[in-house]
């Protein structure tokens, strides 16, 4: 049945195709010329994917190109599926070929999504969690397993289904097979084959049904940010541009409300907080966050969900993280980050300082050295306002004579930035992650494992393995055409009628004991494993936050305060802890005193003005394990 979505026309997939526009045969050559060009030239990865995967993308452009010019075209439909393989073939989500107009801004959907779960014995299960407004077919339901998909057992549809698209490891291509079964956003993805799909399940009854559904196609969300703009923000971005179409496809189609909060928030000079469910904080950022406190039997503690890191302000959303976690219990916090494909990375490494004592290194990147982006970073070698490149320049400039395949490793987040508030949470932390964890959320997760912050609990025996910098055609292009005058000799010409190419510009790597480990393909594999269950996707996660809240229950709560009282030039400063035994004071990062403690303790400083900071460092049997900075 049609469903309506919103005030946005829904039309069925064979309507909007045949409404769909030609490419000429000189703009095909145009996108495989320039698609050549950057995975030649730009793509960091390059020599990873053929190693780890045996894979010759570049050869297999060559040959499309040739082909173009000694064949009769052929239909646009072959034409963006080949080249939509090529990019997949290299498993990397970050580098794409998005299809030109119509299909950009638009998603082919079908009413309902599945996800998987387990019994304890292992067995998969596929049920029905989500049906949009007004769908209904019978029996059909939250809570009806679906067996099979046009006739094929459904664990192995989602398995082929998964081998077309471009997950780094065997856990993501599973769950993109899955995802994708039921969403596409048809920017990145090709169009369906087929016009409906034949869906076998057994009702809520129990009983066996089979129901044929068509595809249909609405148009989406549009995304925060612009990624071609020449700005930071563009340049900053770590993003799965798939997991970020369908986030924002779902909420479209299942979480209107969140749209309307959304839609609010954005009309508002001053956005209020605004809470989802009953149960949530407010929140400025509802499509953000979603916080509140849940109880297990364990006990009470926060779950703070991250819905994505795609924010034009990353300090902004470092400070309502902040906020919402300082509302919540805090004997125990679980951050969960499933679904999230990333975004701003200097969102995802100006929040870890918040939950550590421990100063944050943030992760390095590479340039793959070529000639093109040495151009690129020597024409942006000193533009601290705008993209800095010039970390970079240096080590490129000498690799013509010593041969490095890579330039230097610089961090993108200022080291500074990720360590200008230091920790605001005490208690133990709890980071949930799945495969489809990608890019920015990578990143944040390794720098959760890599600074020892907590305990990692995976639904998926991997994340995406996402660990790069993402730039799309455009933004490459304006680099070499900004400031003024063009670059006369740049090879990036205009894509025809919309279409744009993405590309994993610079490689992540690990800090601490993996130091100098790509991210790409690798992953962060989780500390503890828990398989999603019935009761998980139909009640509210509630064995996954039981799982989260045990793990919680057997770390050390800690509790470090501050209280400040300044009379003339003396500072009278009271320490409350618990879980620590010595406390170190700095003022203005000078040491000052050092306290061993078995309870509350005032102390008196001289010579103090207002607007300097003091910091406490909490220690128990050595070991630092608490942090507090406050301002004079």
């Amino acid at each position: 049945m049609t469903t309506a979505i919103d005030e946005g026309a829904v039309v069925p997939l064979p309507a909007f195709l045949a409404g769909a526009g030609t490419l000429t045969l000189a703009q095909r050559k145009i996108v495989v010329d320039q698609a050549l060009l950057l995975l030649d030239q730009n793509y960091v990865h390059l020599p990873l994917k053929v190693a780890m995967h045996a894979l010759n993308p570049l050869q297999r452009l060559r040959v499309l190109r040739a082909r173009m010019d000694r064949q009769a075209m052929e239909p646009e439909w072959l034409f963006h599926r080949r080249l939509s393989s090529i990019f997949h073939s290299v498993r990397d989500l970050h580098t794409n070929y998005l299809l030109p107009a119509p299909f950009a801004g638009k998603v082919a959907f079908l009413p309902f999504m599945i996800e998987k779960c387990h019994d304890d014995d292992g067995t998969e299960h596929y049920l029905i969690t989500r049906t949009v407004t007004g769908y209904s077919a019978p029996q059909f339901g939250a809570g009806a397993e679906v067996t099979h998909w046009n006739g094929t057992a459904i664990a192995r549809a989602v398995a082929l289904n998964g081998a077309q698209f471009a997950g780094s490891n065997e856990a993501a291509n599973l769950a993109r097979g899955l995802e994708s079964l039921t969403l596409r956003p048809l920017v990145i993805q090709a169009p369906p084959d087929e016009d409906w799909v034949v869906l076998s399940y057994l009702g809520l009854d129990g009983s066996p049904y089979e129901l044929r559904e068509q595809w249909q196609v609405t148009t989406n969300l549009p995304p925060m940010t612009d990624l071609d703009a020449i700005n930071a923000t563009s340049a900053l971005m770590g993003v799965d541009l798939d997991s970020d179409e369908k986030a924002r496809a779902k909420k479209v189609l299942y979480v209107r409300e969140v749209v309307e909060l959304e839609r609010g928030q954005s009309s508002a000079e001053l956005p209020k907080p605004a809470a989802v469910g009953g149960a949530d904080l407010p929140t400025t950022m509802p499509g953000v966050f979603r916080a509140r406190s849940v109880s297990t039997p364990s006990g009470s503690f926060g779950h703070l969900r991250i819905f994505t890191f795609s924010v034009p302000d990353p300090v902004a959303f470092r400070d309502e993280f902040v906020r919402l976690a300082a509302a919540l219990p805090q004997n125990g916090l679980i951050v969960d980050l499933r679904d999230n494909g990333g975004g701003h990375i200097h969102a995802a490494e100006f929040t870890l300082q918040t939950l550590t004592p421990r100063r944050i290194t943030p992760e390095p990147v590479q340039f793959l050295s070529s000639p093109l982006n040495l151009s690129i970073c020597r024409r942006h070698r000193d533009n601290p306002a705008g993209i800095d490149l010039g970390p970079w320049f240096d080590s490129l400039d000498l690799a013509t004579e010593t041969g490095a395949a890579y330039s230097a490793a610089k961090p993108i987040t200022p080291e500074e930035g990720a360590n200008d508030l230091g920790q605001t949470y005490h208690g133990p932390v709890v980071l949930i992650t799945d495969a489809r964890v990608y890019s920015a959320s990578d990143i944040f997760t390794a720098g959760f494992a890599d600074h020892s912050i907590g305990t990692i609990l995976g639904v998926d025996e991997n994340t995406g393995a996402g660990g790069a910098n993402v730039w799309t055609h455009g933004l490459l292009a304006a680099l070499l055409n900004e400031p003024p005058p063009p670059d006369p000799t740049s090879p990036y010409e205009s894509l025809p009628n919309g279409a744009n190419l993405r590309v994993a510009i610079r490689r992540t790597l690990r800090v601490g004991e993996l130091a100098g480990t790509p991210v790409e393909d690798l992953g962060i594999q989780p500390s503890e494993l828990h398989g999603m269950t019935r009761a998980d996707l139909l009640d509210g996660n509630v064995d996954l936050l039981a799982r989260a809240g045990a793990l919680l229950a057997a770390m050390p709560t800690r509790s470090l305060q501050i209280t400040t009282a300044l009379a003339g030039t003396t500072l009278a400063v009271t320490l409350t802890v618990a879980g620590i035994d010595r406390v170190d004071l700095y003022l203005d990062d000078r040491p000052i005193s050092s306290e061993d403690l078995t309870g509350p303790l005032t102390i008196t400083i001289l010579d103090v003005a207002p607007g300097q900071q003091l910091r406490a460092d909490g220690y128990e049997s050595g070991s630092l394990v608490a942090s507090r900075r406050t301002t004079i």
